[in-house]
């Protein structure tokens, strides 16, 4: 079972798990072990999460999903495919915490008096410079 909040638990059933070959360094144990994992999880049709917060996961994961809905999260962090597994599922653990946080609605406001005067005031100066570049009339 993955915790995210107490409200939130994830079957470990739902995640299906790959395995590659890692680059990058390592010696003959990178071109003969598959060590790299790859999680994929069903986000749209997963029946633990609450409804309004899988529309702020979908919302949030955007470009991460595929076309089908499932999540793609690979790690290739260490030298053993258990780890790499733990790291998967950290992973997706950060970013469901972040997408559990209700954002804040944006509170509109006015910009202050002294703002709107220095805004001006540098219009006004660059209005200046541009006007002293142009050519003068000949007396």
């Amino acid at each position: 079972m993955l915790v995210v909040a107490p409200d939130i638990k994830i079957p470990l059933r739902e995640f299906r798990f790959s395995f590659a070959r890692s680059s990058g360094p390592g010696g003959q144990n990178v071109n003969k072990v598959n060590t790299k994992a790859t999680l994929r999880w069903a986000v749209v049709s997963s029946a633990s999460l609450p409804e309004e917060f899988r529309a702020r996961l979908v919302a949030r994961l955007g470009r991460r999903l595929t076309a089908e809905g499932d999540l793609l999260v690979s790690s290739q962090r260490f030298r053993d495919a258990g780890r790499n597994v733990a790291d998967c599922l950290e992973k997706l653990r950060g970013l469901l915490a972040e997408a559990s946080r209700v954002p804040r609605p944006r509170k509109a406001t006015r910009p202050t008096h002294g703002a709107i005067e220095r805004r001006l005031q540098h219009k006004r100066q660059r209005s200046e410079k541009k006007r002293s570049r142009r050519a003068h009339p000949q007396d």
